[in-house]
């Protein structure tokens, strides 16, 4: 009898717990309006697939003397372009011009109802972006999905990206191919209305950090959790499970081999993201999300590709050690 009255009493902890931290969960608006923001946010206003969409974006300009270079900052499924934060900082004071945009669906952009996700459509939209600005050279660093996008970017307008900087991109392997099962857009949908504050530091801490946490990540935990607990909730789960099916059937893996730029690849060997090992067997979820050989791999199908590893990090390293992580970069884009 005590036995199962401490079992009631511990789950009623539990939901107490739950509901307590559910409470403390912000509400932004569906383009993270009432987020603390350290710069300024832009709007580029433009029509694509017959709507008026808007793309907000970070235009930081050089601290100091700039050295007349602008690199272009490309955000994870995860992320937001804020989420370069200390990279913003350090390319700032190193003379960059420093563009972070949110893609279309991400963040602080617009959340259609109804739109066909590509990487090329998100490539052109932020081609489109940087004509705006008179931009017609870029350094283009991509992580994680961003990675993805970076390289169709660079595919598609090579005469405009000098330099390609890839960081634990994501796509470096066919998941479908492998044997990953597919997801309906209506099953991604149904997971990502279940997403909260708890479920989203679960995974970082277990597939970002390699187990560890700072108290610096929970800021970008409250991001995503206020985005993912405000009034467009559905409408941020809808896009969401929309880019997921993109991410998921567009691979770029099979053209790594077509970049005609300089690329390196910045990679933390801990890594073990994988779309939809969640759902996969056992025997092909142990195939999978292995960037300490992905990195190599993926290294020898790029043309003259320089891979630099990041021993133990996992698939942030450029939030993980930011000051260590910012030099590495910096140092390698001052070579061109």
């Amino acid at each position: 009898m005590l036995k199962k009255a401490k079992t009631g009493l511990l789950a009623a902890a539990l939901l107490t717990f739950s509901a307590v931290a559910a409470d403390n969960t912000p509400q932004y608006g569906v383009e993270l309006q009432g987020f603390d923001f350290p710069y300024p946010i832009e709007k580029f206003n433009f029509s694509s697939q017959q709507q008026p969409l808007s793309m907000g974006y970070i235009d930081a300009r050089p601290a100091g003397k700039a050295n007349g270079r602008t690199v272009v900052l490309m955000h994870g499924k995860n992320f937001c372009g804020v989420t370069w934060q200390d990279a913003i900082e350090a390319l700032r004071h190193a003379g960059y011009r420093v563009i972070a945009p949110d893609q279309i669906g991400f963040c602080t952009s617009t959340k259609p109802a109804y739109y066909q996700y590509s990487f090329q459509q998100l490539a052109l939209n932020t081609h489109q972006l940087l004509a705006s600005l008179h931009i017609d050279k870029i350094t283009l660093v991509g992580h994680s999905t961003g990675g993805m996008l970076a390289t169709r970017y660079a595919l598609m307008y090579p005469q405009q990206v000098e330099k390609l900087a890839l960081v634990n991109p994501i796509g470096l392997e066919d998941w479908k191919a492998k044997g990953v099962p597919w997801r309906s857009v209506d099953d991604w949908y149904q997971r990502e209305l279940k997403t909260s504050a708890e479920s989203i530091k679960a995974y970082e801490q277990k597939t970002y950090y390699s187990g560890q946490w700072k108290p610096e990540y929970d800021r970008w935990v409250t991001m995503l959790a206020g985005l993912n607990n405000g009034p467009g909730h559905k409408l941020v789960a809808w896009n969401s499970a929309l880019l997921y099916d993109m991410i998921f059937t567009q691979p770029v893996y099979y053209e790594f081999g077509n970049l005609k730029v300089p690329t390196t690849l910045l990679i933390g060997t801990a890594d073990t993201t994988a779309i939809g090992s969640d759902i996969a067997p056992p025997e092909v979820k142990a195939t999978i999300g292995h960037y300490n050989e992905l990195g190599k791999e993926t290294a020898k199908k790029i043309p003259h590709a320089v891979l630099i590893e990041f021993k133990g990090m996992g698939h942030a390293p450029q939030m993980e050690d930011p000051a260590m992580f910012n030099r590495t970069l910096i140092d390698d884009l001052n070579k061109l």
